[in-house]
């Protein structure tokens, strides 16, 4: 690796540093990217239900397809940041999002809801997890962890705040004219904000000169990396997890619903995503120096313990504080594999690695609400599928602590 003057003159810690700008920048479209990409996919599904009369059946299918379709896009964003920039990727991510927003707000047939959630997965691939860390992995490094968990809590806001409000905005507008007004407002947000900040990102590892070569290509990389102990470890230990995480917190209103009411229920639901936001900013102050593994399987099995807690207690208190415990981890799970790929592998290949490690997540988990649902059918009740997700975040636990052997740089 060459030495980079320019590096050892970066002090990340510092307010001033350019790196923390494009921290807020991640975190706005963070929220527009989580609140019309993920949580918006709810609101979709009861707007589109009510107005149009089809089957929620139809309808969910057409999220799993954005799930899958998504999934398959995030593969080549760490690949689109490096060729196209940071300021260029998140600008096609954006009008992607925008021009999206305002397909599902036009949607009057079945088949135009597919085409919608297809442009949808363009505009997920551009403005969430896979382009965040891309970009802020550029301008920072020590304390990479920190900025992550920071601009990642933007996902959180979009959907304390952002799901709120187009749902209020839906009651007094209509469900197209709010959509094309929340394309507007994310327009006249992002685009000036992304053009007057985000930049050339400074050459943190010399990578620009030790790659001018002959890098490894990103086909080389993935194919490497599905053979690499390490590697897989981490990517399936956190896709079982989020596998049910997703599961569990999908159906976690209907199981609570019948047990202590639909308030409580609420509120539980309300304390998990507040705790969600707690944990992400407590462990944003100490993640840069844990062992990162061992912080995430100690996660999982907290998740673990709140589920047990869950399905045998039955109390109104001590379930809104097992769904406490529970959100303590929920935002980290997005952070910590970034970090333990950035720890472990060559720096050229992170963008690669990171964005094939959200794709097959992200491929897993889109079936974790489905499998929970089925199972629960088939038992007559949330005790199997649960209990299926306990066993998923203890394998996980154990599988993130094998590391694999030490290996050469990629390059």
């Amino acid at each position: 690796m060459l030495d980079n003057p320019q590096h050892s003159t970066i002090d990340e810690t510092s307010l001033r540093y350019e790196g923390w700008r494009i921290v807020a920048v991640c975190f706005l479209l963070a929220t527009f990217g989580w609140g019309l990409g993920f949580y918006g996919q709810s609101v979709y599904v009861a707007e589109l239900q009510r107005a149009r009369g089809w089957p929620t059946s139809l309808i969910s299918a057409g999220t799993t397809f954005f799930y899958l379709f998504g999934a398959l896009l995030v593969v080549f964003v760490g690949e689109a940041v490096r060729k196209y920039g940071p300021r260029l990727s998140l600008i096609a991510g954006t009008l992607a999002m925008a021009a999206a927003a305002i397909a599902i707000g036009a949607v009057r047939e079945p088949w135009q809801l597919y085409l919608a959630n297809a442009v949808l997965a363009f505009g997920w691939a551009g403005t969430s997890l896979a382009m965040i860390t891309n970009t802020i992995s550029l301008w920072f490094d020590t304390k990479r962890g920190m900025a992550i968990s920071l601009a990642l809590n933007g996902a959180s806001f979009g959907g304390i705040v952002g799901v709120p409000l187009l749902v209020m905005l839906i009651s007094h507008i209509g469900f197209a004219s709010a959509m094309y007004a929340t394309a507007g407002a994310m327009l006249v947000l992002l685009l000036p904000v992304i053009l007057i900040l985000v930049g050339r990102p400074p050459d943190l590892h010399g990578w620009h000169a030790a790659t001018k070569g002959k890098p490894q290509s990103s086909t080389q990389i993935r194919a490497w990396a599905l053979r690499d102990v390490g590697f897989l470890t981490v990517t399936i230990a956190f896709a079982l997890v989020l596998f049910a995480q997703v599961g569990f917190i999908v159906h976690l209103i209907s199981f609570l619903d019948p047990v202590i009411g639909r308030e409580p229920a609420a509120v539980a639901v309300a304390v998990l995503t507040a705790m969600a936001v707690v944990g992400r900013v407590l462990f944003s102050l100490v993640i840069d120096r844990l062992n990162q593994r061992l912080a995430s399987a100690l996660s999982f099995l907290s998740q673990a313990v709140a589920l047990l807690v869950v399905i045998n207690l039955h109390n109104d208190y001590v379930l809104i504080a097992a769904c406490a415990l529970f959100g303590f981890s929920v935002g980290n799970l997005i952070t910590l594999p970034s970090l333990i790929v950035q720890r472990e592998f060559d720096s050229a290949s992170f963008g690669v690695l990171i964005s094939l490690n959200t794709a097959i997540n992200q491929v897993t988990y889109a079936f974790g609400p489905g499998v929970v649902g089925a199972l629960r059918d088939w038992s007559g009740g949330y005790s199997l599928p649960f209990y299926l997700c306990i066993a998923l975040e203890v394998i996980a636990a154990a599988l993130i602590m094998v590391r694999g052997k030490p290996r050469a740089t990629l390059s």
